[in-house]
C-alpha cells in the first residue's frame, strides 16, 4: 500500500517488518547527512547493502537526494538570484530529511520528490 503525496514525497510499507537495528541505520543513512552530507549515506550504502533491503533502500534513497541537492546549489550559484535562493533549497532539503527521518523510524520505506535517481 502506497500512499503518494508529490510535495512531501512517498512511503510505502516495506514487505518484511525492519528489525530495531535496521531502523536506526535507516534513520542514520538520513540524519547524518546535516551534518557530513553525501559520505554517510554513501559508507551506509556501501557497507549494509548487501545484509539489508530496508537500510540500502534508504541510504540509496538519501544518497541520491544529497546529490541531487548539491546539483541543485551548484546550478544556484552560477547566478546572482540563484545564489539568493540557494537558502530555500536548503530549507526544503532539512524539512525533507526530517520527514525521511520520520518515515524511518516509523518502520516505512520512504522516496523524496523531484530526486534525480542516479545510484539505482
Amino acid at each position: 500500500m502506497e500512499q503518494q503525496n508529490d510535495l512531501l514525497g512517498t512511503e510505502e510499507q516495506p514487505i518484511v517488518p525492519p528489525t530495531s537495528d535496521e531502523k536506526t541505520m535507516a534513520i542514520l543513512s538520513h540524519i547524518l547527512t546535516l551534518v557530513v552530507g553525501f559520505i554517510a549515506p554513501l559508507v551506509i550504502y556501501l557497507i549494509k547493502k548487501d545484509e539489508s533491503s530496508f537500510i540500502a533502500a534508504h541510504a540509496k534513497e538519501s544518497l541520491n537526494f544529497q546529490i541531487t541537492i548539491t546539483i541543485a546549489c551548484i546550478v544556484l550559484a552560477i547566478t546572482i538570484i540563484g545564489i539568493l535562493l540557494i537558502w530555500v533549497v536548503l530549507l526544503a532539503a532539512l524539512i525533507l530529511v526530517i520527514i525521511a527521518t520520520i518515515r524511518a523510524s516509523e518502520g516505512k520505506l520512504y522516496r523524496y520528490p523531484l530526486t534525480i535517481r542516479l545510484i539505482k
